[in-house]
């Protein structure tokens, strides 16, 4: 992989704990030669991980819409800073820039942007690795409530299956390097979303 797109909240939380891993995140990739593209803030944990990776000469692609400009207060550090319409925009644009996607803990965004990842991958529209860093276990009540999801029948297993879940960094890029997806899957075009 080349470039991994993160989604993960615009805000710090209140574990210290997740701060510390989207800072090791960053380097991780910048140490591997993987391209970061992530929403373009310079705070929360989205700023972590860019701080991360830019303090050991990664390069990362921030892509953020006009109107977050100063919401989100955007970094200036950056190798590259992508503006975006919308919101829509900014998936589509982190999407075909990242060879993958990995979720940290956030807020509605991060789940909004994970779950449209997904419904891409499930629909056949990409075939690219999707994961969730499941830092502390901050994501466990969401696993199983996807797991309940397939008991009760909403949700296939093989699914639910392309999902790669990871307690850690090492783990989570090991499991998507090796991400072998379904053969029924095609790349996703502008006109299909």
């Amino acid at each position: 992989m080349k470039s991994i797109a993160v989604f993960c909240g615009s805000r710090e939380g209140n574990d210290p704990y997740v701060l510390e891993i989207a800072t090791e995140l960053g380097k991780t990739l910048a140490n591997r030669h993987i391209t970061l593209v992530y929403g373009g803030a310079k705070i929360g944990v989205m700023g972590k991980v860019a701080m991360g990776a830019l303090n050991n000469r990664g390069r990362v692609i921030g892509v953020i819409p006009d109107f977050l400009m100063h919401r989100e207060v955007v970094h200036s550090g950056l190798s590259e800073l992508i503006v975006t319409k919308n919101m829509h925009e900014r998936k589509l644009k982190m999407h075909e820039l990242s060879d993958g996607i990995m979720t940290l803990p956030g807020g509605y965004g991060t789940l909004e942007e994970l779950f449209e990842m997904i419904t891409w991958a499930q629909l056949g529209l990409h075939k690219k690795p999707i994961g969730i860093l499941n830092i502390n276990g901050f994501y466990d009540d969401l696993i199983k409530m996807l797991e309940k999801m397939v008991n009760q029948g909403f949700l296939r297993q093989e699914n639910f299956e392309m999902l790669l879940v990871a307690d850690t960094i090492n783990e989570l890029v090991v499991k998507m390097e090796t991400y072998r997806p379904s053969p029924k899957s095609k790349k996703i075009t502008k006109e299909q979303i």
